[in-house]
Order: structure tokens, then C-alpha cells, then sequence
């Protein structure tokens, strides 16, 4: 081991504390320390080279090192950092909400709040929920609607609505009221009460990720939207994963055609870069925050719309038109049902897979951290969930790396 890579790991185990990660385990191992990116590759400290199969924690777009993506960065940086956007604009920040607008039919999301990472995209739309119910007549309706196994980030309001116990039943109580549903027949079979006191129901769409990457069934989201709209609920979609491109569509409702009254964006709304995240809404929710100062949304982030956060966001979009990522994922898409198929006949260790666009879930027998780990020695490095292996990796790669990744985790199998 190199005497930086042995510092820094015991500067991490003396101070370091890491997420969802069981930490008396992480002092008694050797985690790799990972320096440097290119493409869909990553190197650790001592050299090694890995495939991203889950895109940096399902962030990364177009690749690590990406050069419009850099040179955006840098432009920014030679204006400013940062800048107030309490009481101040920045032209990035109106240019990138100009262009999320634009994703969606003229009239339908028309208004963007920026903050900081997709648990407070959920935040953000929760509490703008329950003021507008306050601001228009409805003070009652505090509650909402989630779906068992749904995850929405770890923030208070955000964990109150997710569905895995092991995450969130410590802090359901502090939270707000929500009413779990598996679907959509137990959404309808809801008691009228429950219904009148709800302000949203909110959901992951097309696939649960968290929930061992659980798709839902076909056209379930536009019953929900037809649901919602005849109970004048609003409908929160949490595209936190699935947005920018992982199901194939730049947004996952696109596919269904659905317009929610809440979309809440983050991970690869910078392409993986820095951390910012987006709540879209209807001009309807925004003309009920309109007028004195009692009716102002009272929210914010120190560094909402950072000028350097929306910069690569705006090269993000840019490199999604210029390198027609949506076009050429296609077959990669194609490719990736193939091998799956492949890998589930050939592998008797593989329990089942289950797919999405771009978003995968290998479900194991042997248990998904020593397959994980495992695959690290064939040149993949990705997280599981349970027993199911997340294979998510960035758009950009190609191939010939797609094969590598399902090879490495049929050989880390057995």
C-alpha cells in the first residue's frame, strides 16, 4: 500500500463518518480510496481501474471528466462562485429554470425552486403542498399518500414519507402524516376520510430504486394521474433517479405522458458534478403563495441556484442535444435486456433481474455485498441493495464496457 493511500485511510477511520454504512465493519476493512475519474472508469489511490456501475451513487450522466462539462465550471469560476439568491437573480439560474420549463408543455410546470439535493427537492414540494392547501380553503389537508418500499431521502419530511422500515420507522412519528398504499387498488379502496385530509400523493415513477429496483406496471402512472385529478390531489413525482435520461426519456412521466403538480429533480441534474436539486410546479401552486407576507414560502438554502451548480447544469443539457445522448442510449438499452437475459439463463446464482430503461437490478442468491465486492477483482465497482446488485452506470458507456460490467458480475457471482 502507498503511504498516501494508508493516510488517508486512517485519517478516514479516525474522523470519517460514512453513509448507510455499518461503520464497525468499515474500521476493520480497507476501503479503496478513489482519486480520479475518466469516462465511465474510476482509479483508486493504488492504481486499480474500475467501471462506475452505478454512476457514483446514481449521479454521474455523461462520464467522469467530462470536458463541456469542466470547461462550463471553469467559465463560471472566472465570474463568480456563488452569489445570494435571497432577494438576487443569477443568469444561470433563470437561464437553466428557462430550460426545465421547456421540457413540458406550455401552461403545465412552469415554475422551478432550486435547492441543494433530492431530499430537499421532496421537502420543498411537501411544504409548499401543505401551504397551499392553508392558502386556498383547505387548511385540513396536511396528510399525504406514499407507497410501501418507496424511498425519498432522509430529511424530516422526506423520511416520514418512505416506505423501508430499516431507514424510517425510528422517525415516522416526528414527521408528517402519511398513509402507505401498495398500489393503485388499495389507492382506490382508501377511505373518503383519508382522501379529504390528503394534499399529495407522491411516488418514485416507473420504478421503486430503492425497493430492490421494482418496477411498477404499465400505465399504472397515468391511472394515478386520473386518480389524483378526481380527487383533486396533487401528484408529487420523485424523479431523483430516474430523471435525465436513466429510463430512456430525459423524464420517466414522458413516457406515460403525465404532467405532475410536483417534480422533484436532483442526482444527475448537474450531470453528477456538484450537489443541486429542482422543484418544478404549476403556475396554480404558485399564484397561492402571491401577495402579503404571510402567504411567502419561508424556505431556502445558502447556496440555492449556485452559480456554479447551475453552470454545469446548463453544459449537462447542452451535451444531451450536442452528443444526442438520448438517441444513441437506445441500443444500449436494447443491450443491456440482452445481456440480463443472457446472464439470468446462464447463472445459477442469479435469482431474477429486473430492468427499467437504463436502470438495472441483478437480484442474487449469495448475498449482493460479497458479490460486490467480489466483482471489484474483475473491474467493477457497484453498491447493492439487499441482495439485488445495482447496475446503473453512466450514460456514455459503451458496449463493449456494458458487456465487461454483467460479466463481471456473472464471474463475481459464480
Amino acid at each position: 500500500m502507498r503511504d498516501d493511500t494508508r493516510r488517508w485511510i486512517e485519517a478516514d477511520k479516525k474522523h470519517c463518518w460514512h453513509p448507510f454504512t455499518p461503520q464497525q465493519t468499515w474500521v476493520e476493512g480497507e476501503p479503496l480510496v478513489l482519486v480520479r475519474g475518466e469516462g465511465a472508469w474510476l482509479w483508486d489511490s493504488e492504481g486499480r481501474k474500475y467501471l462506475d456501475g452505478n454512476s457514483s451513487i446514481w449521479t454521474n450522466i455523461h462520464g467522469h471528466n467530462h470536458p463541456v462539462l469542466n470547461a462550463a465550471i471553469v467559465r463560471q469560476l472566472g465570474e463568480v462562485s456563488h452569489t445570494s439568491y435571497l432577494g438576487f437573480a443569477n443568469p444561470r439560474a433563470s437561464e437553466l429554470a428557462e430550460r426545465l420549463c421547456g421540457f413540458f408543455p406550455t401552461g403545465t410546470l412552469e415554475r422551478v425552486f432550486f435547492s441543494d439535493d433530492g431530499s430537499t427537492a421532496i421537502e420543498c414540494a411537501m411544504k409548499m403542498a401543505i401551504q397551499y392547501r392553508q392558502q386556498t380553503g383547505e387548511p385540513e389537508r396536511m396528510g399525504f399518500i406514499a407507497f410501501d418500499q418507496a424511498y425519498h431521502g432522509d430529511t424530516m419530511g422526506a423520511a416520514s414519507l418512505g416506505g423501508v422500515s430499516r431507514f424510517h420507522e425510528r422517525f415516522r412519528r416526528h414527521g408528517a402524516p402519511v398513509t402507505f398504499v401498495s398500489g393503485m387498488e388499495a389507492l382506490r379502496h382508501l377511505p373518503a376520510e383519508t382522501i379529504k385530509d390528503s394534499a399529495a400523493v407522491v411516488i418514485e415513477p416507473l420504478i421503486q430504486g430503492v425497493n430492490e429496483m421494482c418496477p411498477w406496471p404499465a400505465g399504472m402512472l397515468r391511472e394515478l394521474r386520473e386518480w389524483c385529478d378526481a380527487q383533486d390531489v396533487h401528484l408529487m413525482l420523485d424523479e431523483v433517479m430516474t430523471g435525465f435520461g436513466r429510463t430512456g426519456k430525459m423524464f420517466a412521466c414522458q413516457h406515460e405522458e403525465v404532467i405532475p403538480d410536483f417534480l422533484c429533480l436532483a442526482k444527475g441534474l448537474t450531470g453528477g458534478y456538484m450537489p443541486m436539486a429542482a422543484t418544478l410546479t404549476t403556475a396554480a401552486v404558485y399564484e397561492a403563495f402571491l401577495g402579503e407576507a404571510d402567504r411567502v414560502f419561508y424556505y431556502g438554502h445558502s447556496y440555492t441556484a449556485n452559480p456554479l451548480g447551475c453552470a454545469v447544469a446548463l453544459a449537462s443539457l447542452d451535451v444531451f442535444e450536442d452528443e444526442k445522448t438520448l438517441e444513441r442510449l437506445q441500443p444500449k438499452i436494447a443491450l443491456v435486456v440482452e445481456l440480463l437475459e443472457e446472464l439470468k439463463a446462464t447463472s445459477s446464482k442469479v435469482r431474477a433481474v429486473r430492468q427499467c430503461g437504463f436502470v438495472a437490478g441483478i437480484e442474487v442468491d449469495d448475498g449482493g455485498a460479497q458479490v460486490c465486492l467480489a466483482a471489484r477483482e474483475h473491474g467493477l465497482l457497484t453498491r447493492p441493495i439487499r441482495d439485488t446488485i445495482v447496475l446503473m452506470p453512466p450514460l456514455c458507456i459503451t458496449e463493449d464496457e456494458l458487456r465487461l460490467a454483467v460479466r463481471a458480475i456473472a464471474l463475481a457471482a459464480g
